[in-house]
């Protein structure tokens, strides 16, 4: 659970106080007869404003990382990388909020307040439900910016548009206010041009021939919306010392449908070592596709054989990805056809994983995990925990078996939380199934589980209005309701080992099935009962509260930070 919405107690407090004040007020003396104040008479401080009640939700984090090891013209291209990432940000308002970013900055009560607005691309609170956190902001719509507001659900199914689900159309109403659809690439052009234009740069700084193709291509995809050549080039790299991960990308802004892309940046540098230790576990996703438990029909898609693992460490995020929550691992493309014929690559970025674990998680598992349990809340169980959520993403059914259509389209606004919820239960299934083969320790399965309970208590706190609370809320009530993990005297948990490997395959073959049937009414009767915060893990997550523990991180960054200032191109700093 997210921290509880101040405003209306705020309001409550001073309308009080007014009604208190006015009823002294007939009894005021005259202005020359009233005594004056003294300090211990002085008015109380005001109420803090939401977001200073708020501040302490984020723990900072400095983005920077060792390029000592780069030479000058790889770090000359990752300073036009971040600059190009950087007009992620101008494109991810316009996404967000339907209006004009000065003018909402200016209605904000102070530093704290505006602080928040640019945290959060618009004036609701990502960690805390998406509660509006300046005055007269209604609720944000579902839908936001890619659709009209006055658009209903009926309508849109109604109206004969080819290209109206795809992830890259802004629906619109004419002249006539009829529905049209409006392609990224004509709506967005100023800010693409300046994007690609970097890219291009970038790409003729590039050693890694591969990696620069890949830029030009992706320069060439931003301006036509066609991003499937570029996703699979960006499969065959191998050799890359540097990654951008640029574009229109997740769909979970959209949660009206599910279907439109929000524009994100990432810049990475990539940890060789580590990567090689990786790369071992993509060559068994076949035989773990092959082991799911779930009936044979679930399972009959074969994943490419071309998905690869590697470390890295963020040295930028920018638009969709650096708002709210942020992703400490990354597995696209989200194509489900560039999925089925080459896999997909997981990047693990360490260094805010290290971040989060050590500000985040780990204080959490000290409020809420059971004393004797502690010891297996480890960072090398958070890592694999994490890495296997973004592998098990390969794994499953991407296409209904009516073969009407793809999961996401039969799931509409549910495919993101179920496919989050089914990669965070099918990564521990893949954990116990490599224990078993002897591919993992054995003796450290048990830092897994409860390393696996620690997390879900941790995302559980970025509220419903988010994919990855809801997956984790639904998870948490499924265990619990099988009594995979107990809750102590003292409000601590407790993780039942075999009852927990049981419930995970159990809710493994569900999810599963309901995604292959494209189960629409299940998936929402499910995230109606289950994806919910009952009051006794409110009260527990309200001690996280009150310990101070942040909710999330957010990040010192940008050139400066990296000290590649001096490589900034004027036009575009």
């Amino acid at each position: 659970m997210t921290a509880p919405n101040l405003r209306p107690l705020v309001l409550g407090c001073l309308a009080a106080l007014a009604g208190l004040s006015m009823a002294l007020g007939a009894c005021k003396p005259h202005a020359a007869q009233e005594a004056a104040p003294t300090a211990a008479q002085s008015a109380p401080a005001p109420a803090p404003s939401y977001a200073q009640a708020h501040a302490g939700d984020y723990a900072v984090v400095p983005l920077k990382a060792d390029l000592s090891h780069l030479d000058e013209n790889t770090r000359r291209m990752i300073a036009k990388l971040v600059q190009a990432a950087d007009v992620m940000n101008d494109l991810a308002w316009k996404q967000t909020w339907n209006g004009d970013r000065a003018a909402l900055l200016a209605q904000a009560p102070d530093d704290a307040t505006r602080e928040l607005v640019n945290i959060n691309f618009g004036p609701w609170d990502r960690l805390n439900e998406d509660t509006p956190f300046i005055a007269n902001i209604k609720p944000r719509p579902p839908g936001g910016p890619f659709y009209p507001l006055d658009m209903t659900k009926e309508e849109f199914e109604a109206v004969a548009l080819a290209d109206k689900k795809s992830n890259y159309t802004l629906l619109r109403r004419d002249s006539a206010g009829k529905l049209i659809t409006v392609p990224y690439h004509v709506e967005y052009k100023a800010e693409l041009d300046r994007t690609t234009a970097l890219l291009r740069e970038a790409a003729e700084l590039s050693g890694d021939k591969s990696f620069a193709d890949y830029l030009r291509m992706r320069a060439d995809a931003l301006l036509s919306d066609d991003f499937r050549p570029s996703d699979m080039a960006w499969m065959e790299m191998k050799t890359n010392p540097v990654d951008i991960v640029i574009g229109p990308i997740e769909t979970y802004e959209d949660q009206l449908f599910g279907y439109k892309a929000a524009y994100e940046g990432l810049v990475l540098v990539k940890d060789a070592e580590w990567s090689k230790k990786l790369a071992r576990y993509a060559g068994f996703l076949p035989e773990l596709q092959k082991g799911l438990p779930v009936e044979a029909r679930y399972k009959a898609e074969k994943p490419g054989s071309k998905a690869d693992l590697n470390a890295y460490e963020a040295v930028y995020y920018a638009g969709d990805a650096n708002v709210g929550a942020k992703t400490i691992a990354i597995n696209l493309p989200n194509d489900e056809e560039v999925q089925l014929a080459k896999g997909t690559r997981r990047l693990q970025l360490e260094n805010v994983m290290q971040a989060k674990f050590d500000a985040i998680l780990m204080p959490i598992a000290k409020q809420l995990i059971a004393q004797d349990q502690l010891q297996n809340v480890t960072f090398d169980a958070f890592f694999e925990d994490t890495m296997f959520h973004e592998v098990a993403h390969g794994l499953g059914i991407k296409k209904t078996l009516d073969g009407k259509g793809t999961v996401d389209e039969a799931l509409k606004e549910y495919s993101s939380s179920f496919e989050e919820g089914k990669a965070d239960i099918l990564g521990l299934y893949m954990i116990d199934a490599l224990s078993a083969k002897g591919e993992m320790d054995k003796a450290k399965i048990m830092d897994s589980y409860v390393t696996f309970l620690a997390g879900i208590l941790r995302s559980v706190r970025f509220g419903a209005a988010d994919a990855h609370g809801k997956a984790n809320m639904l998870r948490f009530n499924y265990f619990a309701d099988a009594g995979a993990f107990t809750r102590d005297a003292d409000g601590r948990y407790r993780v039942d080992f075999d009852k927990m490997r049981a419930a995970m395959n159990s809710l493994s073959a569900k999810l599963l099935t309901v995604q292959g049937d494209g189960d629409y009414a299940e998936a929402k009767r499910m995230t109606d009962t289950l994806g919910v915060v009952k009051p006794e893990l409110a009260a527990d997550l309200a001690r996280l509260k009150d310990a101070k523990i942040p909710v999330d991180v957010r990040f010192e960054q940008g050139l400066d930070v990296l000290g590649l200032a001096q490589y900034a191109t004027p036009a575009t700093q």
